[in-house]
């Protein structure tokens, strides 16, 4: 509705007289100014008249005023990304921190079963008392659950966890920090041929070509180390050889269980406690630990303690960030951001342990660091394709045509996308990727 309004100001007589429509209009609505006819100074000085002309602005009418509000969904990403990254960053600080207190606690207090053994109480403790507090909720178990952690026939998951476990430890007593990780870079290698020769599974072609660069490079770091030593590189191999045992034996034994990924390794830990120090105290012995712990006190200092608490608290914690990280991102990132992580393990020891480096060394270690990721590329873009395969089969048997759903199968089995489909969503379904767990 349009209101014409004219306001005559009388600035001589220092009064105004206003000319309104007879009818009524309600306050509650706003003015919208249309247009301004004549905004003119008289001649006269003494009179002043502006004239305007408004309407009464329908509640409904929407302005035509073009605000810009930010986009929430670019918020909410980039809110994501930010998060993500301070993740990695932490993961990647406390494992930094962690290896690097380990190697020094172990050069002053060389009881790799000892030292391995306190890690995994410190993190059972903390685990213990964060459900104690409720500060993370506690698991929802069963006697069968806790039966199939426990070993009773083969390699079960708590044994090779341990295995796995000591296996890194001891390597790391022996050889430098940078050339453990190396080694263990490699495990790949050794999950594709445990998985083909043991378990028959068949993987695609380039699977199988991503690890060539993967066991060549860490054939030249090892035949160029300088402080090699066999103890160390067998060390390595072995925890290699067990954390594949570990995820295999993992995977079956979770199927149709549901717990979080960090109340199971929280789990794994405890059992992994009470198996290794039986065979810690065998191994080592009381009486050799506490000569070796006043050697060290009287070499080092109070530091000694300090290093020994901190290198294992901090070794739940990283592995309790990675997990935070893992619930947060697809297992693609995760293996790039675990790559990173190792690289920025063996760059940041080297620095400052003084680690000596040949370059054909580095050389080897580069090549099979990319070797690594170009395998988590390649498992990632063949699961990936076989979503979209699967997907089209659903469809084809929802549509009866289970006659050309099953050749598709087969075929499918043949070039071996089932295997690395079933290996990449059980990892990603349960949240039992355990190569965030690896020193």
């Amino acid at each position: 509705m349009l209101w014409a309004v004219t306001i005559n100001y009388n600035w001589s007589f220092g009064m105004a007289t206003h000319a309104f429509p007879t009818q009524s209009f309600s306050s509650q609505k706003p003015l919208h100014v249309a247009s301004i006819d004549n905004l003119a100074i008289s001649k006269n000085t003494q009179q002043r008249k502006t004239e305007c002309q408004a309407y009464e602005a329908d509640r409904f009418r929407p302005l035509d005023i073009n605000i810009e509000l930010p986009d929430e969904d670019a918020r909410l990403e980039a809110a994501k990304r930010i998060k993500i990254g301070i993740y990695f960053a932490t993961w990647w600080a406390l494992n930094v921190v962690f290896n690097i207190y380990n190697k020094k606690v172990l050069n002053a207090f060389p009881f790799p079963w000892l030292t391995s053994t306190l890690s995994l109480a410190a993190g059972s403790l903390l685990m213990l008392i964060s459900w104690a507090t409720r500060v993370a909720d506690a698991p929802k178990t069963d006697f069968e659950f806790w039966k199939t952690l426990f070993p009773v026939k083969f390699f079960y998951v708590a044994v090779a966890h341990t295995i796995g476990h000591v296996a890194a430890t001891v390597s790391m007593s022996k050889v430098a920090v940078s050339f453990t990780h190396i080694i263990k870079s490699g495990e790949p290698a050794f999950s594709v041929l445990v998985s083909r020769f043991l378990l028959g599974d068949s993987f695609p072609m380039p699977v199988y070509l991503s690890l060539v660069p993967i066991i060549g490079g860490c054939a030249l770091s090892a035949l160029t180390e300088l402080n090699f030593n066999m103890t160390g590189f067998m060390g390595a191999m072995i925890s290699n050889l067990a954390f594949v045992f570990r995820n295999i034996f993992s995977k079956k034994g979770m199927n149709g269980k549901s717990v979080s990924g960090m109340n199971y390794y929280a789990c794994l830990s405890m059992l992994s406690l009470l198996i290794l120090t039986p065979f810690a105290i065998a191994v080592e012995g009381p009486q050799l630990w506490a000569v070796g712990w006043q050697k060290a006190v009287s070499q080092i200092g109070p530091n000694f303690v300090w290093w020994v608490v901190a290198q294992s608290i901090f070794y739940h914690l990283y592995n309790q960030v990675s997990y935070m990280s893992l619930d947060q991102i697809s297992p693609l990132t995760f293996s790039i951001g675990n790559t990173m992580k190792r690289i920025s393990v063996i760059v940041s020891s080297i620095i400052i342990f003084h680690t000596p480096v040949q370059p054909i060394n580095a050389l080897g270690a580069a090549i099979a660091i990319l070797g690594t990721f170009l395998y988590s590329q390649v498992i990632y873009i063949f699961s990936s394709l076989f979503a979209q395969l699967e997907f089209q089969i659903s469809l084809e048997i929802l549509g009866l045509k289970s006659g050309k759903a099953v050749r598709k199968v087969k075929e499918f089995q043949d070039l071996g996308f089932m295997n690395i489909w079933k290996e990449f969503t059980e990892d990603d379904a349960n949240g039992l990727s355990f190569d965030a767990f690896h020193m």
